[in-house]
């Protein structure tokens, strides 16, 4: 039988690009290649697209230059492109270029079948704004915010505060800032704006932070174990630190999340309902707040959640049974039978 060949794209030409090489890795680990032929397509920090063997260090420099198109991968080879044809595409990409439907629409009018949320959900899901009037147009809370376009400026004066200021449309909370007080506020917008022209300022939503694994399409949801991260100081930014693989400077990963049952059945359901009226497909982690009063709001959804050896989405799958080379079958799948789109 003939293995399925699997372009599997990485890298970017974004603040991402590490956590993206370190989710390949991973994946490179747990692929099953008597099912899989793996093509590894990198993108550079430059946004070159490059043939390689895989994302171990280096491969930037053992690579040939490659594009996609309708016919299939044209790798440049001897001054010559030749075509190598793709079964299916597992994009392991995060944020910008990423998970906000660029990609997605590339893969689109390349016609070949690609593994998680389509063009629409993941330009809805990337821009956080956007999502919190969905989710609320289907009457599931979300923290109060407001956005700033660009050029516009923000009345300290007009907020409550704790207040999080944050780019709307960027992920791994790379351009966040707690802002205390209204002197803290014009920095945080400048920090925001390093990484989007639009600008999300937020409350401060007191309660606990839950994480929803999911994976499937409409009816058919699978939900992981569910997370509670257990912050002692900021808040949550794993993935800007010097030494994640070995634990996070201010925050563990309580898994199964130590809720009560009541409310583990609510933040699940609540999740799969974020998803379905987000139009998510394949797979996606939903982050939601389990307030003191016992209700749930959406914090965000990541349309391709972090796969890293220290990565919530996969932890929390394993913890339902699902180790990881199983979930990755299963996004395969998914995509591989049209039930993706």
């Amino acid at each position: 039988m003939d293995r399925v060949k699997v372009g599997i794209i990485f890298g970017g030409a974004t603040e991402e690009h590490p956590v993206s090489v370190k989710s390949a890795r991973e994946v490179a680990k747990h692929l099953d290649f008597g099912k899989y032929e793996p093509v590894w397509i990198g993108i550079t920090k430059t946004g070159a697209w490059r043939l390689c063997d895989g994302p171990a260090e280096g491969w930037e420099d053992d690579s040939r230059p490659a594009v996609l198109s309708p016919d299939g991968l044209l790798v440049l080879d001897d001054g010559q492109y030749k075509s190598i044809g793709l079964d299916v595409v597992f994009p392991v990409l995060h944020g910008r270029l990423g998970e906000d439907g660029a990609v997605q629409g590339l893969l689109e009018l390349a016609g070949v079948p690609y593994v998680g949320c389509d063009v629409q959900s993941s330009a809805l899901c990337m821009d956080k704004s956007l999502a919190y009037l969905v989710v609320e147009s289907a009457g599931i809370a979300t923290p109060s915010f407001w956005t700033l376009m660009p050029g516009e400026d923000a009345d300290p004066g007009q907020f409550l505060y704790p207040v999080f200021v944050k780019p709307a449309r960027s992920g791994s909370s790379f351009g966040v800032t707690k802002v205390s007080g209204p002197e803290e506020l014009a920095g945080a917008v400048e920090a925001a704006r390093r990484y989007d022209s639009k600008v999300l300022i937020e409350e401060a939503v007191v309660g606990s932070e839950i994480g929803c694994s999911i994976l499937g399409n409409e009816e058919e949801l699978i939900a992981g174990e569910l997370d509670r991260v257990a912050l002692t100081h900021g808040f949550f930014k794993i993935h800007q630190e010097s030494n994640p693989e070995s634990g996070s400077e201010n925050s563990t990963f309580i898994v199964p999340a130590d809720i009560p049952d009541e409310a583990r059945t609510l933040v699940r359901e609540t999740g799969k309902a974020i998803y379905r009226a987000l139009g998510c497909r394949g797979l996606a982690r939903v982050d939601m707040f389990l307030k003191e009063d016992g209700t749930v709001a959406l914090n965000e959804v990541n349309t391709m959640p972090g796969l890293t050896s220290y990565s919530r989405y996969p932890r929390m799958m394993a913890a339902a049974g699902l180790p990881l080379g199983e979930v990755i079958d299963r996004m395969i799948a998914l995509a591989l039978t049209g039930k993706s789109r």
